[in-house]
């Protein structure tokens, strides 16, 4: 247990600093309630799993090591989270009659880990550098095991946040606010994806 303590260390500290997911888990628990976004918590934290158990039978490598590849991944994902941010910024509260957005589902949360940078560089930095000598079977099953429990308290944490914080966000002035701070810090993590 002791060899893993540095891994705990650097991937609770990787999956808590904001970045997309804890922005749009925030958003969305303060949009939608606790709840509604349940389905995005939970898809969240299995593919960020899944992206780390991959990492440790050196898929990222495998991207890393193709420069095309990896450029055009490098494109769609910062696409996809200005996208995103684009629509965060522009999202009214949850309940009004002319709001039809819903909250990311299950399947869409664990589908966006695939775009998503910051848990790239976690998932890949965790998996070269926090290695014990374990088989990769192994290996990936303990990355997995720790991305997935760290990140399902990481992801409560932060939606219960955004869910408590809806409280101060009854006017529409406070409301525009908090969702374009949101949507900026979504955006600005695209710089993540060309480092």
């Amino acid at each position: 247990m002791t060899e893993s303590l540095p891994l705990l260390a650097f991937v609770f500290a990787g999956l808590f600093s904001p970045g997309p997911n804890v922005v749009m888990l925030t958003a969305s628990g303060a949009r939608f309630g606790f709840r509604r976004t349940l389905p995005h918590l939970l898809g969240v934290p299995i593919g960020v799993a899944l992206l780390a158990a991959f990492s440790a039978f050196g898929i990222g490598a495998s991207l890393l090591a193709l420069p095309s590849l990896k450029f055009v991944f490098q494109i769609l994902a910062a696409l996809w989270i200005l996208w995103l941010a684009f629509k965060t910024a522009r999202a009214g509260r949850a309940g009004r009659a002319s709001d039809t957005d819903k909250p990311f589902t299950f399947l869409q949360a664990v589908t966006f880990q695939v775009v998503n940078p910051k848990v790239w560089a976690v998932a890949i930095a965790a998996a070269a550098g926090f290695g014990i000598g374990l088989t990769p079977a192994a290996e990936a099953l303990r990355l997995a095991t720790v991305f997935l429990v760290l990140n399902t308290f990481v992801c409560l944490f932060w939606t219960s946040a955004g869910h408590l914080l809806s409280h101060l966000l009854q006017s529409d002035t406070a409301w525009r606010r908090f969702m374009s701070v949101m949507a900026l810090i979504m955006a600005s993590t695209v710089v993540l994806i060309f480092l």
